[in-house]
């Protein structure tokens, strides 16, 4: 039996898993040590390997740890220290991708809700970003998992940022307080987030946040007292 063979079958017989030649590893104790901090390049080169697929029209479905390796050009133990299973490692991706956009100025409601849906028209355009979500979305009944965690985490502050932009609005008078504030949320969010991440034929032309916004606000605004009886 050669050294290597050796070599390999102790590793077996241990459980150790092998990495590739050539792939990227960490120094002794990096991740073994507790309180060490981990290589932080592997991570984002991990990352950045997933964004790249997806971009490139690969399907959650398609992505396997092993060949996530692979193209990363790091080894799956690596990848297992880290992540415990590909849906994990996605968090992370969308995590990524994450944030929190420009802080809405309160001065009115109306510049507020443009300020946010400015936002999601630009990350719209961007497509990285664009692409990735289409394909989380669209693959949503196959990862409930995914979604349901990344709804927790990420979607659900970005609702409650929009949620006190409309209550303040309710409180001033600006937008009617007997209309249930998560659905005024999905009338005013929605049609951005339908042209920027299921249609993405539709044009997220410069001034369509403001079109949104004053539509909708057209309907919502308080009506006026009708009239005492003669």
């Amino acid at each position: 039996m050669t050294g290597s063979t050796r070599e390999a079958a102790a590793a077996e017989s241990t459980g150790a898993v092998a990495e590739p030649a050539g792939a990227v590893t960490e120094p002794a104790g990096a991740v073994a040590g507790r309180g060490r901090p981990r290589n932080a390049a592997v991570d984002t080169t991990v990352i950045e390997t997933v964004l790249r697929l997806l971009e490139d029209g690969v399907t959650i479905s398609d992505l396997s740890m092993e060949r996530l390796a692979r193209e990363a050009g790091v080894g799956k133990a690596t990848l297992y220290r880290r992540w415990a299973g590909k849906e994990e490692l996605m968090l992370d991706v969308l995590r990524s991708l994450d944030d929190t956009g420009p802080e809405p100025a309160g001065r009115s409601v109306r510049d507020d809700l443009v300020t946010m849906l400015e936002f999601l028209r630009r990350r719209g355009l961007a497509k990285r970003s664009s692409a990735v979500l289409r394909t989380v979305v669209t693959q949503v009944q196959s990862h409930p998992k995914l979604w349901k965690e990344y709804h927790e985490t990420v979607v659900t502050a970005r609702r409650e940022a929009v949620y006190a932009v409309l209550r303040r609005g309710m409180a001033s008078g600006e937008i009617r307080d007997d209309l249930d504030v998560e659905l005024l949320a999905d009338l005013f969010v929605a049609p951005m987030l339908s042209r920027a991440m299921l249609h993405e034929w539709k044009e997220l032309s410069e001034g369509l946040a403001e079109q949104i916004v004053d539509a909708v606000l057209e309907g919502v605004r308080p009506r006026p007292a009708a009239p005492p009886a003669p």
